[in-house]
């Protein structure tokens, strides 16, 4: 079998993007199935028109010359789909996979149907909600209705939907997508590639420098997103402070709310407790993880984190890491209350105090939800299992198809 993926964009970029699109290809590859991905311009400018990174070798895809909002998404749409053509006559797919959005979508439906080709379509978030969150559009303006109306066109013309979740999967369906055509395509982990987190004398160092000895410590690695609510934990920091004196705040990362983070810290006198390390290397952030007492995950509820399931949950929990993560529809089709992990009500700061004191005072149940986590991802949520979703819709394209 022989799958054509195309992507907005790929490792060596780190994101949740790349990282999910990484696990997806090796486990197919580990199943026999031959596979080819070809990335969108929005990968940007590379060395060369072929990149191997990690043993996955990436077809590359010219950047056009910017233009206006419109005329920009056009340009994008029009290269990928002239690189796409020329990649499918050459390698011959029995499939081709685009990954949202849905400017990598158009262009598969297009060359699909001029050669024969059945496509699929595996949606990981709506491009609107995205761009409501980014502050570029606000939901129900007219570019957020004209970017929802195009997905909605894609997902009627092409063979089948895949998507990473229960939310989306009922949204799609309730555009008119028969059930049957909509399969879901779990988030998950690599559980080999995550060990449970074992002494802590490695990070000694490090918990010196920042000065956390003798502290218990409340943390968030990744992106710093306006929807991952850090401001909540920043708002019930000092109600936490004043029963606890021992708390720090470990914020490793950064992104567009790096400054508003800052300076909200700063405004609550609590900036001396709360530690900004900005981006660390990849192969460091264990040891920043190892620091962690309790992660922190606030969620803010919107349409976007209440449809979407996370990967930080799952790899906290093939760590041995434990968190309290507010209750938004993504967390709760990935956490067990209680058994995985703790959720409290979303936007509430008084219900992230509850939660974090409560996990504090009954640090006796920790080791059972840390086994209980790590089971979840080793029996569940693992990319074998994820992927073997796959192989019955690519078997009735396949069968389908003329010789």
């Amino acid at each position: 079998m022989r799958i054509l993926h195309i992507l907005d964009h790929s490792i060596p970029l780190h994101s949740g993007y790349t990282f999910r699109t990484a696990a997806i290809l090796r486990e197919q590859r580990a199943r026999g199935w031959e596979t080819f991905h070809l990335t969108s311009p929005k990968q940007g400018a590379t060395a060369a028109e072929v990149e191997e990174v990690d043993g996955l070798r990436f077809y590359r895809t010219p950047v056009p010359p910017a233009g206006p909002a419109g005329v920009n998404e056009y340009r994008l749409i029009r290269a990928t789909e002239a690189r796409l053509e020329a990649l499918a006559r050459e390698l011959r797919p029995d499939v081709l996979h685009a990954h949202s959005p849905v400017l990598n979508a158009i262009p598969a439906i297009r060359v699909g149907r001029r050669l024969g080709i059945p496509v699929v379509y595996e949606i990981r978030a709506f491009w609107e909600d995205a761009a409501v969150d980014h502050g570029t559009t606000a939901e129900g303006s007219l570019r957020y209705r004209a970017t929802r109306a195009l997905e909605t066109w894609a997902i009627k013309r092409v063979d089948h939907v895949f998507t990473i979740c229960e939310g989306l999967r009922r949204d799609i369906v309730a555009r008119g997508i028969p059930d049957a055509r909509v399969t879901v395509i779990p988030n998950a982990v690599d559980v080999e590639n995550f060990q449970v987190s074992g002494s802590k004398d490695a990070a000694l160092p490090l918990r010196q420098e920042l000065g956390l000895e003798g502290k218990t410590v409340l943390g968030f690695v990744g992106s710093f997103y306006a929807y991952e609510g850090l401001d909540l934990l920043l708002d019930a920091f000092p109600g936490l402070l004043a029963s606890r004196p021992e708390l720090r705040v470990l914020l490793v990362g950064g992104g567009p709310q790096d400054a508003n983070l800052k300076a909200q810290a700063e405004r609550l006198g609590v900036a001396d407790k709360v530690i900004f390390t900005g981006r660390v290397p990849h192969a460091s952030v264990s040891l920043y993880y190892d620091l962690i007492d309790l992660l922190i995950y606030p969620r803010h509820s919107m349409r976007l984190t209440e449809l979407v399931t996370p990967l930080k949950p799952l790899e906290a929990m093939a760590q041995g890491h434990l968190f309290v993560a507010s209750d938004v529809g993504g967390h709760q089709e990935l956490i067990r209350d209680g058994e995985t992990g703790r959720l409290f009500a979303a936007g509430n700061p008084g219900a992230l105090v509850a939660a974090v004191n409560d996990m504090l005072d009954h640090r006796e149940k920790w080791p059972a939800m840390r086994a209980a986590g790590r089971r979840f991802v080793e029996d569940v949520r693992n990319w074998k299992n994820s992927v073997a979703n796959y192989r019955k819709v690519y078997d009735q394209l396949l069968g389908s198809r003329p010789a």
